[in-house]
């Protein structure tokens, strides 16, 4: 039997490079505890010897078809004759989800239980009501956000610590990337990183880097690669680890990095099917850049005043000389008023651009801020364009550091206004600097018109920050995509409509085969392309025939994975009561396949006499940490 996929589009784009990022943050791994009579004195560093050693830590990552599956364990022994307290601190991606955690303390395991999130907290708030204290998962970095447990080691006893977490990686400017933050600031006897790839399309392109490596710390580095596997393996002896032979200072602390890529199919992607679930990636390649007509709406208000509007016009002179001859542009700055360097798009000449570059270096900071005067301003002068391309992408990127103020202040107002005004015509992208910024206001009004959000951090690279972005949206080679499959053949789709492609990137999209055989085709350069391509089930499935490369139902999980994802994004801009239908779903598969996610919580047992429950909440991007404690929900 057989299925039939197509692919119709208008244009095409081209790869990217996604970040797996594991941060093993153990610089405040252990500190020291004891108690005299009923009080308690914490040690900002370990005793001398390290009464409390990690002696063993190990990090597995299997990645699987862009889908990483990675294990930290980390074995503890407090080799002193009192208690000591262990913490177990691990930084890990946003995107990702937590999937098991458990401890085990002289052969004895407390495992963490993942539960609907007001059950879970109702099981941690009657802890906290007996005086026990608060676990936690809290946003920590660009991507990463951090796992923190702690447990009293009574003496000469052992720990195991062991965090497991699953993500599928984004394809980023033509690249995968596997980031493992090692920092355990102590020499470790055996220090494990293990790095497998299995990419059924075939590996192009495989690196490491480190920002620590030595030459005796490279002779701990293996490499092992064939046509669609890789071994990464880094195991330092505690001699290889050491500053120098006299110090037991380790020189482990920075970044360990894999990147890769996979080999691209000339078609209509490659589909990948296990037991009885398919994903299809496509990553079309040296398709041709459709024209951009870009406005650029920037925040000049009294906050953006010093090292922000230094670092956004930086960030704007560098990305108007990256702006290609055939693109079109426009740059509007407002406070209180409205601001416009031309009233209409112009062409990106030699002469345009300089006088833009002019103008940005003009704009300085001060009065309030009227963010609907100003992105309505930018939808009126991209219905006003005129002689456009044809063919052409219109987008509308939006930098600001604050709430509105100025005008319409009511950020639901303002939402509404935009998408009424934008009306599906526009991609808006919301850059928001640094943490005053209202985000879920921009998120939402984002999604709403077919762009995406991103935090800007105020940190010394925030200008480079801005070029990344641009460069992340500069090349769209696909808009209005639609992945199309039999309604005999597939069911449970994820997302399978793209408003548009970017060249480096990488469109996803799985679902459940109820048939034997689904079906693509070849490419058309023509005002629309159409794809097709065969691919036989049982065949597709002899791929995976080597489990040492599969942890689970791998695909199932992926699906699950990007369907979780995919509802949560959507909730985000829906109506009320769509909006908890949504989420609904999400809980459910969040519960059936043991997720920590927005909706989820992990209680993580511990033994008797010590804090009987800890609480693992997933953070949101909208606020800075979120801290369970026995005072309640925090932020800062």
């Amino acid at each position: 039997m057989s299925s039939s996929p197509s692919l119709s589009c208008l244009g095409l784009p081209r790869p990217r490079c996604s970040t797996l990022h594991l941060d093993l943050n153990l610089s405040r791994f252990m500190q020291a505890y004891f108690s005299s009579s009923s009080r308690s004195l914490w040690m900002a560093s370990l005793p001398s010897g390290h009464a409390v050693e990690i002696y063993s830590l190990r990090v597995n990552c299997r990645v699987t078809s862009r889908f990483a599956h990675t294990v930290i364990t980390s074995k503890i022994i407090n080799r002193v004759n009192e208690s000591r307290e262990a913490t177990f601190e691990v930084e890990l991606p946003k995107t990702a989800f937590i999937t098991n955690f458990s401890m085990s303390i002289d052969g004895k395991l407390y495992p963490g239980i993942i539960k609907e999130k007001a059950s879970a907290q109702k099981e941690y708030d009657t802890a906290v009501s007996q005086g026990q204290s608060a676990g936690l998962v809290k946003i920590t970095g660009r991507k990463l956000e951090q796992f923190h447990v702690s447990v009293s080691i009574a003496a000469a006893s052992k720990v195991t610590f062991e965090l497991a977490y699953e993500e599928l990686l984004k394809r980023q400017l033509g690249l995968f990337e596997v980031l493992i933050k090692v920092r355990p600031q102590q020499l470790v006897k055996h220090f494990q990183i293990d790095v497998h790839i299995f990419e059924p399309q075939g590996i192009r392109f495989l690196e490491t880097d480190s920002t620590f490596m030595t030459n005796e710390l490279n002779e701990a580095l293996t490499k092992v690669q064939n046509e669609t596997k890789a071994h990464i393996l880094f195991k330092p002896t505690v001699d290889q680890q050491k500053v120098n032979p006299e110090l037991d200072e380790t020189l482990l602390n920075g970044d360990f990095l894999v990147r890769y890529d996979v080999k691209q199919v000339a078609t209509a992607g490659d589909i990948q099917i296990f037991n009885g679930y398919f994903v299809h990636y496509f990553a079309p390649q040296q398709m041709p850049v459709f024209p951009k007509n870009v406005i650029f709406v920037i925040d000049r208000s009294g906050s953006m005043a010093g090292r922000k509007i230094e670092q956004t016009r930086e960030a704007l002179l560098k990305i108007l000389q990256d702006l290609r001859p055939e693109d079109h542009f426009s740059c509007i700055t407002f406070n209180n008023k409205v601001v416009e360097w031309k009233s209409a798009l112009l062409q990106a000449t030699a002469e345009n651009v300089a006088s833009a570059a002019g103008f940005v270096r003009t704009i300085t900071a001060r009065g309030g801020t009227d963010i609907n005067h100003a992105l309505l301003t930018a939808v009126s002068v991209l219905d006003k364009a005129e002689r456009l391309p044809e063919r052409s992408v219109s987008m509308i990127i939006l930098l600001t550091d604050g709430q509105p103020t100025s005008g319409e202040s009511k950020v639901e107002v303002i939402q509404e206004n935009i998408q009424k005004a934008v009306n599906g015509k526009y991609a808006l992208f919301c850059l928001g600097f640094g943490f005053d910024v209202s985000y879920n206001f921009l998120e939402k009004m984002a999604l709403s018109n077919g762009g995406i959000a991103r935090r800007i951090y105020e940190n010394s690279d925030a200008a480079l920050q801005l070029q990344g972005f641009y460069q992340e949206v500069a090349t769209p080679i696909l808009m209005k995509i639609e992945m199309q499959y039999p309604d005999n053949a597939v069911e449970g789709l994820t997302k399978n409509n793209f408003k548009l492609f970017f060249e480096g990137s990488e469109i996803v999209v799985s679902g459940k085969i109820t048939v034997l055989m689904v079906s693509f085709l070849p490419l058309q350069h023509t005002s629309d392309l159409t794809l097709k391509e065969e691919a036989n089930v049982k065949e597709k499935e002899q791929v995976f025939q080597s489990r040492s490369y599969i942890f689970g139902n791998f695909i199932e999980r992926l699906w699950a994975y990007l369907t979780i994802q995919q509802l949560l994004e959507k909730s985000i801009s829906a109506q009320e009561e769509q909006q908890k239908a949504l989420e609904a779903r999400a809980l459910e598969l969040s519960l059936q396949y043991g997720f920590v996610t927005p909706l989820t919580s992990m209680v993580v047992t511990k033994p008797t006499g010590q804090q009987q429950a800890e609480l693992a909440n997933k953070p949101t991007e909208a606020g800075k940490w979120v801290l369970n404690s026995p005072l309640g929900m925090c932020g800062c």
